[in-house]
């Protein structure tokens, strides 16, 4: 395994329960920005014994990336809602449950929060 995989297992293994990132999001945390479709190769080939919570990494907006409907995207649901965190047709509100979420918060007093 190279550098690059390392942080970015590492970045992902590092998103805490209840809360999601972004591919983007976890690129940029290891260091790699720009390099949101490496996440999600890397995501694809997780070491044999390797467990890493890999239903927390979302699209951009928030959105299953998996194909509706399917077992994975059934199965990524429901694994984030057990975590407590609001799935709605496959989105997940990023202002709420988003890495940064409570970092926006405390910098720009975001409304309703």
């Amino acid at each position: 395994m190279n550098e690059a995989q390392e942080r970015i297992y590492a970045a992902i293994a590092a998103i805490p329960p209840g809360r999601v990132a972004s591919y983007g999001a976890i690129a940029a945390r290891a260091g790699l920005p720009g390099r949101a479709r490496l996440v999600g190769r890397l995501l694809g080939e997780v070491p044999d014994g390797m467990t890493l919570p890999w239903f927390r990494v979302l699209r951009a907006s928030g959105e299953v990336a998996l194909p509706r409907g399917s077992k994975g995207f059934r199965e990524q649901c429901r694994l984030l809602k057990a975590e407590g965190v609001e799935v709605k047709n496959g989105r997940v509100p990023l202002s709420r449950f988003g890495l940064d979420a409570d970092v926006d918060r405390v910098l720009w007093g975001m409304p309703g929060f």
